[in-house]
């Protein structure tokens, strides 16, 4: 048992590293576009200073916050841990990716943080060991409008993006494209991940 939680957990944090390696590649690679919550993170940043990873805690923990009084539960300890670590693994990877400006190098980053990104997401919602806070709202904005997993996520991200792109983040094609394509790459590597957890407990049963 405890072996097999130590597999859990190791999927955890390192499909939060590899999550924040995908936003802070991709947001290397801007010139496209970035994640729609991510350009709200950087458009905070820009205007108001502090770093992109503390704002992106910021933000899930309003969110925290919100949907524990609206559910009137409190978050499990991997939704707090998904908030706090997205944030310090991003500024980390930030910090160690050098700044690029050739638009092939940008082009490169952008699609393989896409490619990250959703390998990332993947290995962590195997583990279950908690949602992140953003997966929590929409569970709450499904269940309060009764509208489909897409439609909600879908009209969220566009909202976050809007607000994001009015404090100067960077919106375009890619932002697009992380939106259309992020949700079945997850998929792909969901699967993956859940085989790879299974295999691995069952043998160190």
């Amino acid at each position: 048992m405890t072996k097999n939680l130590y597999i859990r957990w190791s999927f955890f944090i390192g499909g939060m590293m590899l999550l924040a390696l995908g936003i802070a590649l991709t947001i290397r690679g801007k010139l496209l576009g970035i994640a729609p919550w991510d350009v709200l993170h950087v458009g905070l940043f820009q205007n108001f200073g502090l770093t992109i990873g503390m704002w992106s805690i910021g933000s899930g923990l309003l969110i925290v916050i919100g949907t524990a009084l609206y559910s009137k539960r409190w978050p499990l300890i991997g939704t707090w841990l998904n908030m706090i670590l997205v944030g310090v693994f991003t500024d980390m990877w930030l910090w160690l990716l050098p700044v690029v400006s050739h638009p092939v190098v940008q082009t490169i980053c952008f699609i393989s943080g896409v490619g990250v990104m959703g390998f990332g997401v993947g290995m962590y919602i195997a583990s279950n060991i908690g949602a992140g806070p953003r997966d929590s709202l929409m569970l709450i904005l499904i269940e309060k409008t009764g509208w489909t997993v897409k439609r909600v996520r879908t009209l969220l991200e566009i909202v976050v993006a809007i607000i994001g792109w009015l404090l100067g983040g960077p919106v375009g094609i890619g932002t697009i494209i992380i939106a259309l394509t992020l949700g079945y790459i997850v998929h792909f590597t969901l699967n993956i991940s859940r085989n790879w957890i299974a295999k691995l407990t069952d043998d160190t049963l």
